[in-house]
This record gives C-alpha cells, sequence and structure tokens, in this order.
C-alpha cells in the first residue's frame, strides 16, 4: 500500500492525512523543532543530521505547507534571479546548467527558483524592486555583476538578501560566488611563455563588469611573472562577439610587430579571432596561438578546437544557492565568499610559434 493511502472499512481506499512534522520526529525519536530547523536548512543542524531528516521526511511523504510557513517565518521560500534579455550573454548556453544547479539546490530544502527577464539594465532594477515590494522572492542572485552595480546599491540600502555571481568594486554588506578568472589569465600567460611567445595580445570584454577588471589584472600579472614588458598596443577592450573579435583581432594582427598569442577574455571574441587569422592567411595553433575563458561548446568543435578555461555553471549554480539561503535564514554577509576555480581544457588552437621563411 502507498504510504499516503489508507482502506477505510469497506475495502475502499481513502486519503491518509498530511503528513505533519510531529510524525517525522516521532520516526526519527528526535524534537520537532529540530526537525523543522532541519527542513528550513538552519545552519545550526548538523549537515548528517539535515540529509537524514530530509530522507525519512520523502520516504514518509511529508510535504510542507507552504503559505503556513510564509505567515509563521515572514518567507515565501523563493530565490529570485532577473536576467537582462538584452544583454551580449542573455541567451547564452550556460544559462541552462546555472538554473539547473540554482534549482537542484534550492529544491533540497523545498525552495523554488523565481526566473524574470527585462529587456534593459534599469528594467531589472525595476524589476527586482517589484518583486521585493511584492515579496514574491526572499532574496536574490545577481548574476553578472558590474563595477559600479545599481543593483547592489539597491538591494544593500534596502535590506534586501542577495548573492552576487561575481564581485563588484565595493563588496561592503555583500556575499559573493566567483571564479577565480585572474589566476586562469596568469597561467594562460605563463603557459606560452613556456611555449616560447613573447608577444602576447590581451582582448578583453566590456569593461564596466567586474569579471573584466579581474581577467585584465590577471593578464598583467602573468606578464610580471614572465618577465615581460605590460604594452599598451597590444591590449585591445569591449569584445564580446564574434564579430568584436574579429574587429579586435585585426587591429592586433596588423602592427608592425603583431603578437604571436593572443588571450581572449571571452570565447565569442576567441572565434571572431580566428576569422581575422583566416583573413591573413594564418594558421590557428602554429601561426598564431589563442587562449580563451569560458568552455563555451562552440570552442570545442572550433576548426582547431579552442583552447579554454571551463567553468562549472552547474556547480556555481549549486553554490550560489546554497549561500543565498543562508543568507535570507541570517548569517552575514562577509561570512558568504567563495572563490572557486576554472579548469584549463588544453586543445589545438595554441602551440609554440613557428617562425616561417619569407
Amino acid at each position: 500500500m502507498h504510504k499516503s493511502e489508507e482502506h477505510d472499512g469497506k475495502g475502499r481506499q481513502s486519503k491518509k492525512s498530511r503528513v505533519t512534522i510531529k510524525e517525522v520526529a516521532y520516526a526519527l525519536g528526535i524534537s520537532k523543532s529540530t526537525v523543522s530547523r532541519a527542513l528550513n536548512g538552519y545552519s545550526d543542524i548538523a549537515e548528517h543530521t539535515r540529509l537524514k531528516v530530509q530522507r525519512t521526511a520523502q520516504e514518509l511523504g511529508y510535504k510542507p505547507m507552504i503559505h503556513a510557513q510564509a505567515i509563521r517565518t515572514g518567507l515565501v521560500r523563493s530565490l529570485g534571479m532577473v536576467l537582462n534579455a538584452d544583454s551580449h550573454d542573455g541567451h547564452r548556453p550556460f544559462l541552462a546548467d546555472f538554473i539547473d544547479g540554482i534549482s537542484r539546490r534550492a529544491s533540497q530544502d523545498s525552495w523554488t527558483l523565481t526566473v524574470a527577464t527585462a529587456s534593459h539594465a534599469l528594467g531589472v532594477l525595476t524589476t527586482i524592486k517589484r518583486l521585493s515590494d511584492e515579496h514574491t522572492v526572499d532574496g536574490f542572485i545577481l548574476p553578472r555583476t558590474r563595477i559600479e552595480d545599481p543593483r547592489v546599491h539597491y538591494l544593500v540600502k534596502a535590506h534586501v538578501p542577495f548573492i552576487m555571481f561575481g564581485r563588484t568594486g565595493d563588496d561592503t554588506e555583500c556575499g559573493w560566488y566567483d571564479i577565480d578568472a585572474a589566476k586562469a589569465m596568469q597561467e594562460a600567460v605563463l603557459r606560452l611563455v613556456g611555449m616560447g611567445h613573447v608577444r602576447i595580445g590581451f582582448i578583453n570584454g566590456l569593461e564596466r563588469y567586474m569579471y573584466a577588471k579581474v581577467r585584465y589584472e590577471g593578464y598583467c600579472e602573468g606578464l610580471k611573472k614572465a618577465g615581460l614588458p605590460y604594452e599598451d598596443c597590444l591590449v585591445r577592450h569591449d569584445a564580446v562577439t564574434r564579430r568584436d573579435g574579429a574587429r579586435e583581432g585585426a587591429i592586433l594582427l596588423d602592427l608592425p610587430e603583431r603578437p604571436t598569442a593572443i588571450i581572449c577574455a571571452v570565447d565569442l571574441a576567441a572565434l571572431g579571432v580566428y576569422r581575422a587569422a583566416h583573413d591573413r592567411q594564418l594558421m590557428i595553433g602554429s601561426d598564431l596561438s589563442i587562449i580563451s575563458y569560458d568552455g563555451i561548446a562552440e570552442g570545442e568543435y572550433a576548426s582547431p578546437p579552442l583552447t579554454s578555461f571551463f567553468v562549472d555553471n552547474r556547480e556555481a549554480g549549486e553554490r550560489l544557492a546554497d549561500l543565498l539561503i543562508r543568507r535570507i535564514q541570517g548569517d552575514a554577509p562577509e561570512s558568504l565568499r567563495q572563490l572557486g576555480e576554472a579548469h584549463l581544457i588544453a586543445r589545438a588552437s595554441d602551440g609554440p610559434p613557428v617562425i616561417r621563411s619569407a
């Protein structure tokens, strides 16, 4: 017989009354308050206890009464995220894994994810304000942070919980999960230097975003560690599409003394550099080496396949959801800061420089 059903006196099946926290507590031999706090993800409950309570509750068929919880705790148990659908990466493939990671972690503690979109940056902020005022969500995940981010300023001032995917210029009262992209860019420079390259260009993303600042600093630090001089003519900015990459790549490849290698902050821009190299009859991987960052699928199928740093966006989503739930439950934002790593996928777009005779 299914746990949620029982037979009445006439042999017919009838629905069993809703399983309560009291029944879960009785089955485990612990207090109702411990069960409640474990199911609500409070940090004072040990992880093994939380998992045991969740497993038993699921086996017994316990389902939380969300409306009752909202009245009692003031929480609607929903995480919010507002995406800028008009941005260059508004529909990038990474979003599927990213959202899946957030949803998986949220559902473990019976939270939900509310995703909204807006057509521009001002619309994103307006939507965040509306969702906050209506108490549709309990807090926000902020992807793609800017150095000066109006979303952060508003949420800090309004005392609304949030966690950033990335950092910002002033992270006072901010929690975040970020990838150590500076380390990745340093590794890219040192990898190329180890192959024999001494003129290494850099094509950055949009300068108003924090990721671009971090990746640029990593490139500069890599040059410093390698003992190479910084040359302003080898650095280009604001390239986030194939067209951007082709344009900025052409400028670098037309220099009197062109770079033998280029590092790109964004994979799509790197694929644009392929076009610029092809137009100049340069062979990627020998005449010109390219290393990039993002690990998008298109890079794997490029010709030759693109060497790039991969980010596990599903894991990032899980980490962000966990941090936001903890923030909503009262953890201090300064205690909610984590740094993950990008992992190099070495393919065929980089190698030792080839000196061809005229």
